[in-house]
């Protein structure tokens, strides 16, 4: 059970100018050393606190910045109003979950003897700002602003004040980021000398949002979709399976992951989640759930490939040029049928005049181009194939003509943005090419998802790599007449809308589905409340068609808050509203792993261990993530990951696992680490 939270405290005044003593306590400041200090100035800040507060039980200090939210204009309230009215739903949510039970808060209470979040406010995270949120003495650091500049100065700054300091750092730039990795850990181990390696491997991490929570968005979009994780260049999809037909056995794969809700595949059915109950979606059900569970899809894990790491984004157009996008298709059909009246005439003259096939595709290419002479005393067969070639000749210049013509057009127009096809048909149409946007874009034309884009800033980030995979765009207002026509909604499997409004993804859905009834809809919402009741109402309105929301701060907050916790995320899959967490663990440490077998470990709807890393520790690589070095010649090197695991094998203390786990079942693994540490 989760314990009672104590009111928000007040923000303190802030002290004097000047700088404060060192050694001396301020008024303010947090007392203790070891909580956590979250930046940001978005919803995945206040889910960030709200993850580490509640599942995780640390003590957190909020910095966001005053005034409202800027992704939410139109809300009265400001950033501080909004965190501290998500803490108190959270707060009266755990207490009635406590009140229903056995009313006791103790034993396995995650907030025990935990103070409230703290909320700061100020501008900008400056030297002073951050030594007055305790910099100096915190465990770890999030910096989640929106704009990557900020997030990097702050990073900086932080690593000056606290080079043990453990930062998480929230970058949209991929390349940047892995380079401002390895300074930031390089300066850590400049200032701290002879420091442990897998604690500076840790000591700072770069995440994405986008990133996170692209793959879950993309497969709202699919029928049994499937969610895709990479571990030491192995791909693993987690896959959606329907419930068996009668008399059917399905593959069970490695393992099951969950059991969906009984309604996940009823369209007027609510989505599974903490609070479905029994009905809800069962994370890392036991055999026995599996076998008694009737009628219910399930999401089982199976190994794949291996990754590839220079695979690019699928092109929808194909490479270079081919004809079909230099001539039109009726361009093309009127070459054909010159060229079958060209060999008709050839073989005409070969069959009357008895000349040879060579010289008579000569004479008849002279008289197709009309550079011949009249053959006056030729037979009447030669004539009339003279004849028959002019008038083919006269179809030939108009011809040669278009062709230039289009080639001219299609040489202007290839840097411009592709228009949808008149057939196309069973796409999705994707609203917004912002941060978010373009990651799902990506993802899409990986799964080889035919694509329209709809996007009313021709500036916009993901406008260059539209135009580059050639994927068809409509520039202009969604919420405009005639916009999503153009983008051929009418003949759409699905629409996703990611742009950064709550209400013109709204007003896009709805009209969507004014058109198409039966439309597959996922869109962005940025508040929760908003959320859910547009999804009721939607639901309810249109109870013949698919309709699932999504919160890109709620994909990407676990991510994130483990990352805090020093821990390495190999991915994260989304199950309807839950979230289970693919992570890398050392046994030592752990009590519910070392010592026992592989059976022995699992915890149902915790944590189940799915592989082992066979490798020697000295010769691990410390990011299973990433995708191992290719030889240049010969096979790629085998993996040391171990996934199909006798029950009976016992985990040793110098072993490294991949654990599948839930929130609250890895938040356990964590925390049971740091009680049992000091004692070692």
């Amino acid at each position: 059970m989760l314990g009672f939270v104590p009111p928000l405290p007040q923000q303190p005044a802030r002290p004097p100018a000047g700088r404060p003593q060192p050694g001396r306590p301020q008024p303010g400041r947090p007392p203790s050393t070891g909580h956590m200090i979250v930046c940001g100035d978005d919803a995945l800040a206040r889910r960030l606190a709200v993850e580490l507060r509640f599942v995780y039980g640390e003590r957190v200090t909020l910095l966001l910045p005053p005034g409202r939210d800027a992704n939410s204009p139109e809300t009265p309230l400001t950033q501080r109003g909004r965190a501290a009215a998500l803490f108190g739903r959270m707060s009266a949510a755990m207490n009635r979950t406590a009140a229903n039970g056995n009313g006791s808060t103790g034993g396995n209470d995650t907030n025990a003897g935990v103070e409230a979040v703290r909320i700061m406010e100020a501008p900008e995270p400056s030297d002073d700002v951050l030594e007055e949120a305790g910099v100096d003495r915190a465990a770890a650091l999030a910096l989640v602003y929106d704009d990557d500049e900020r997030n990097i100065r702050a990073a900086l700054t932080a690593r000056r004040l606290n080079p043990r300091l453990r930062l998480v750092i929230r970058l949209y730039n991929r390349k940047l980021g892995q380079h401002l990795e390895e300074l930031l850990d390089q300066a850590a181990a400049v200032a701290m000398p002879g420091i442990d390696p897998a604690l500076l491997d840790a000591s700072t991490t770069v995440l994405s949002d986008a990133d996170t929570a692209a793959p879950a968005l993309a497969a709202t979009a699919l029928t049994g979709s499937s969610k895709v994780i990479q571990a030491e260049g192995l791909l693993l999809r987690a896959a959606e399976r329907p419930p068996p037909r009668p008399g059917e056995t399905l593959d069970p794969g490695l393992c099951t992951l969950a059991l969906l809700s009984s309604t996940t595949n009823d369209p007027a059915g609510s989505e599974g989640s903490d609070s479905s109950g029994a009905e809800g979606p069962q994370l890392l059900p036991d055999e026995q759930t599996v076998a008694a569970a009737e009628g219910r899809g399930t999401v089982v894990l199976e190994a794949i490939s291996r990754a590839d790491p220079d695979r690019p984004a699928t092109r929808m157009g194909g490479r270079g040029a081919p004809l079909a996008q230099v001539f039109s298709r009726r361009l093309r059909w009127s070459a054909l049928g010159v060229a079958v009246a060209a060999v008709a005439l050839v073989i005409a003259s070969v069959l009357t005049t008895e000349d040879s096939l060579l010289h008579s595709s000569y004479l008849t290419l002279l008289d197709l181009l009309g550079m011949n002479d009249p053959a006056e005393d030729a037979p009447a067969a030669r004539q009339i194939i003279q004849l028959l070639s002019g008038v083919a000749g006269l179809l030939l210049l108009p011809l040669l003509i278009a062709a230039v013509l289009e080639a001219f057009g299609t040489l202007r127009t290839a840097s411009s943005l592709r228009r949808p096809p008149r057939g196309l048909s069973g796409h999705v149409v994707l609203l917004g090419l912002g941060k978010i946007g373009t990651r799902v874009l990506v993802r899409l034309r990986e799964l080889d998802i035919p694509v329209v884009v709809v996007e009313e800033d021709p500036e916009a980030r993901g406008i260059p790599l539209a135009r580059s995979m050639h994927v068809p765009t409509v520039l202009g207002d969604v919420t405009q007449e005639g916009v999503l026509e153009a983008a051929k909604i009418r003949r759409a499997h699905a629409l996703l809308a990611l742009t950064s409004i709550d209400t013109t993804n709204l007003e896009a859905t709805l009209y969507a589905r004014s058109v198409k009834p039966d439309l597959r809809v996922a869109l962005r919402l940025y508040d929760d409340e908003f959320a859910t009741a547009v999804y009721r109402t939607l639901r309810t309105a249109h109870p013949q068609a698919l309709t699932r929301s999504r919160s890109v701060s709620h994909l990407a907050a676990p991510s994130f808050a483990v990352a805090m916790m020093g821990r390495q995320i190999l991915g994260a899959v989304p199950v309807e509203r839950k979230v289970m967490l693919f992570a890398a663990l050392e046994v030592a440490g752990h009590p519910q792993l070392e010592g026992r077998t592989v059976e022995q470990a699992f915890q149902a709807s915790s944590w189940r261990v799915l592989a082992i890393d066979a490798t020697p520790p000295a010769d691990r690589n410390p990011d299973l993530a990433a995708v191992p070095p290719y030889p240049p010649q010969g096979p790629p090197t085998p993996s040391g990951l171990v996934w199909d695991l006798h029950p009976g094998y016992m985990l040793r203390a110098q072993d490294r696992v991949v654990i599948a786990a839930t929130r609250r079942g890895l938040a356990e693994l964590l925390r049971r680490q740091r009680t049992v540490a000091p004692q070692q």
